[in-house]
Formats: C-alpha cells, sequence, structure tokens
C-alpha cells in the first residue's frame, strides 16, 4: 500500500490493549447510563459524594432514609410515576444510578494508574499524553455535566425526570469522549492509514459520521423526552391521521421548554429522528457502493460490510424500539439500539481514519 510502520511508529502492546479496554469502559457507562434514563433511576440516588458515596446503604435504616430523601427531592417524580412503590422496587432504581455512578469511578481508577505506570515507564510519546490529557479533559466534562442534569430534576414542581436537553449535552460530551479515545486507540494500533490513496472518499465518510452523530443526539432526545410514546407505529403512516394531528399543535418557546406537557414537541423529535435514519440509510449504502468499487484494503473492505451489516441491526432495532412503546419505552430494546449507534459510529471513524490523507 505504500505504508511503511516502523518500530519506532509503534506504541507497546500494553498500552494499545490498555486504550482499547478504556473504549469499552466508556461504551458500557454510554450503555448504562441509557438504561439508567429509561428505567427513571437517575434522581434516585439525591447526594453527589464522591468518596462516602462509593458505598450503597448497608442496612434497612440507611435503605429508609435513601428512599424518603428521594420522596422529597424527587417530589413529582415520585408522585407522578412511583406514587405506590415499595422498598424493594426503590431498591431496583436506586442500582442503576449506583452502578452507573460506580461505574464512572472503576474507570477512573482503571485509567489513573496504568497512565501513571507507563508514563514512569516512558511507554508514552508525547502526542499520545497530549490527547490523553484531552480524554481526561472530556471525562470531567461528562461528569459534571451528569451532576447538572440529574440536579435539574429535583426539587421541581413541574418535572417528572431530568432536562431531556440537559440529558442531551451529557450524552453529546460522553460520545464525544467516546470518539476521542477510539480515534486515540486506532491511532495508536495503526500509525498509518491503509488506505490513504483512496481520501478522496474521505469527505463522503465525514458526512456519514456526521449523519450518525445526529441521529445519537436525536435518539438522546427521543429518550429524554420519551418521545417514543407519542406514536409507537411503524410505518409513520400507520395511524397517520392521528400523528399528523399532533404535529399541527402550537409549537413556541413555551412548547420548546415546556416539552414534558407537548406532545407536539416530541411528535418532531420523533419525525426527525425517522427521516434523518432514512437519510442516513440512503447515504452509507452509497457510501458502502463507492467504497466496494475504491479496491480499498482487505481490512476496510470487512469493515464496510460491518458497517452496512450494523445498520440492518441498527434499523431493525429502532423498528422494534417504537412499535413497543405502548405505556412505557422498552428497555432492553432502547439500550440495544443505543449500544448499536455507538459501534456503527466505532465503524466509521475507523473506516475515515484509514481513509485520510497520509501526512
Amino acid at each position: 500500500m505504500g505504508n511503511h510502520t516502523t518500530s519506532k511508529d509503534l506504541i507497546a502492546r500494553p498500552v494499545r490493549i490498555w486504550l482499547f479496554i478504556g473504549v469499552i469502559l466508556v461504551f458500557v457507562q454510554v450503555l448504562i447510563g441509557g438504561i439508567t434514563r429509561l428505567t427513571d433511576s437517575g434522581l434516585s440516588i439525591t447526594e453527589w459524594e464522591v468518596i462516602s458515596g462509593t458505598l450503597p446503604p448497608l442496612n434497612e435504616a440507611q435503605w429508609i432514609d435513601a428512599f424518603e430523601k428521594y420522596k422529597v427531592a424527587a417530589k413529582k417524580q415520585f408522585e407522578s410515576l412511583f406514587g405506590d412503590m415499595t422498598l424493594s422496587e426503590f431498591k431496583f432504581i436506586y442500582f442503576w444510578e449506583y452502578f452507573h455512578r460506580l461505574w464512572a469511578r472503576t474507570m477512573g481508577f482503571v485509567f489513573l494508574f496504568p497512565f501513571l505506570f507507563f508514563v514512569w515507564k516512558k511507554m508514552l510519546p508525547t502526542w499520545l499524553i497530549k490527547r490523553l490529557a484531552i480524554v481526561i479533559g472530556l471525562a470531567m466534562l461528562a461528569a459534571t455535566f451528569g451532576i447538572i442534569m440529574v440536579y435539574s430534576g429535583f426539587n421541581d414542581d413541574t418535572r417528572t425526570w431530568v432536562s431531556a436537553y440537559k440529558l442531551l449535552g451529557h450524552l453529546s460530551i460522553a460520545t464525544a469522549l467516546f470518539c476521542y479515545l477510539f480515534w486515540t486507540w486506532v491511532k495508536a494500533t495503526y500509525p498509518n492509514p491503509l488506505d490513504s490513496k483512496h481520501f478522496t472518499l474521505h469527505r463522503l465518510g465525514l458526512i456519514v459520521t456526521a449523519l450518525v452523530l445526529v441521529q445519537i443526539a436525536f435518539g438522546g432526545l427521543m429518550a429524554g423526552m420519551r418521545a417514543g410514546l407519542v406514536h409507537p407505529y411503524f410505518p409513520m403512516f400507520v395511524e397517520g391521521e392521528r400523528f399528523m394531528t399532533i404535529l399541527s399543535g402550537n409549537l413556541d418557546a413555551t412548547e420548546l421548554i415546556d416539552y414534558e406537557r407537548s406532545a407536539t414537541v416530541k411528535a418532531y423529535v420523533q419525525v426527525i429522528h425517522r427521516i434523518t435514519a432514512y437519510l442516513l440509510s440512503g447515504v452509507l449504502i452509497y457510501y458502502f457502493i463507492k467504497l466496494g468499487k475504491a479496491g480499498i484494503s482487505s481490512v476496510l473492505n470487512t469493515s464496510r460490510y460491518l458497517l452496512i451489516i450494523m445498520l440492518v441491526i441498527q434499523f431493525l432495532l429502532g423498528i422494534l424500539t417504537i412499535v413497543n412503546c405502548f405505556g412505557r419505552v422498552p428497555v432492553i430494546y432502547g439500550a440495544m439500539h443505543q449500544g448499536g449507534a455507538l459501534i456503527l459510529l466505532a465503524i466509521a471513524l475507523f473506516i475515515n481514519y484509514h481513509l485520510q490523507q497520509k501526512r
């Protein structure tokens, strides 16, 4: 391919494995976050204690105290959604928020100690240290925004869950972290792009990636607003007259802010999410064909097939999620759909990396 990798370019195998573990940890964290939202668990822990919060309630008295604090701080959610909740049911939603926070702490330890060891052993080149500093910054920003998001649902007489817009911000930062860390791992594993001679396709790959990112963003709004409940049918014209009635409702600044009471806002979010899915599918199929005609390497040829397979899986998961949104968003399908989106994004990024011009 005309690209040569010298031993000087290669990053040590333990470092590459550590980076990939980091990618997996972030992926799982986003997945847990999605489940936390879909199970309405985000407001179950009312205090943000970095050290003491590592341990959950350890006895019945502590559980009752945590439950009572939840009833006060998240009064609207408790009364609207969980008015007859038992202590055992509270423990279930507590688990997911606790697991989400515990996983974040675990990520910090898994990242920090090997990082210090690799720096001590001088196994990290300067460019990698700089990128890892940005990774740390993004992780801290995601955690900070997570706190802001959770507190948006406390002590509010109108809100039954966290702000969908703040959830979008939290998810967007987490997705950026996933992308940046995954790109760093690819760069460390493949110092030189495999198919840089086909860089003319790089721009098309960027469009595909941008559309996937837009879909993830609107997927976050779908989950944050429970927009799937407005029209749980596929295709869109099933019960279409009813849906058009919802879409024709008022849509002003007040409606956009008070989205929890606005079926119209949720309907528009769902329409945009569906339309973008069709647009992405069309562009990605075209991209798949163009890559096939370009005579790319075997690695990228395998990647393009994985891309199209993942697109089909995502489309089917999207349908399964929406048609099961009667009364409640299906947690299993919703979580799988979110995880699939990140996998699709990772494949697109992998191909993009290898199509960029060699510098």
